[in-house]
């Protein structure tokens, strides 16, 4: 699967979902803090996708797209102590890239390969609404906060640090 191909399953899963989203086409960025000032969106709205691997002894792992707000950082610890795991960092740019079908920084927050589990930092479903990048660094989609939740019904927790100052 390639970039354009998950951004056209990612927008018709919200068509389907009829959900009120908007798209705005804009010039490639992968980093979040400079995409969101391209977009005009405050950072907080910002969500911020990172696919994890999490280690269970030495022959088990499970992979965890964890996102967060865009103002803020993973906290690794959480996530280990949450997968019962002995080691949790990010995954290889290949792997990342195979289960979601996107290049890094245009991840969005939605999984659709069952090998993948999402978790959602509680803080980021308090704003109103969320951005992010459609599976490619020069489209991004604004989308209320309930209508994702509703959608990509994301296992929530406290997996964030305190918002970078």
């Amino acid at each position: 699967m390639n970039n354009n191909d998950s951004s056209i399953r990612l927008q018709a899963l919200l068509d389907e979902h009829q959900a009120p989203y908007r798209i705005i086409d804009h010039q490639p960025e992968g980093r979040t803090d400079l995409a969101s000032a391209i977009r005009g969106n405050e950072l907080e709205d910002a969500a911020k996708a990172m696919v994890l691997v999490a280690k269970k002894g030495k022959r088990s792992s499970e992979y965890i797209l964890a996102v967060v707000r865009g103002d803020s950082r993973l906290n690794f610890d959480a996530i280990r102590y949450m997968a019962n795991a002995s080691y949790v960092g990010l995954a290889s740019k290949e792997k990342a890239e195979e289960l979601t079908g996107c290049v890094m920084g245009a991840v969005p927050p939605f999984t659709f390969d069952p090998e993948l589990k999402l978790v959602v930092d509680r803080r980021l479903l308090q704003r109103q609404q969320i951005v992010f990048n459609a599976c490619r660094l020069d489209r991004s989609i604004f989308l209320p906060v309930s209508s994702y939740v509703a959608i990509a019904k994301p296992a929530v927790a406290d997996i964030a640090k305190e918002p970078d100052v």
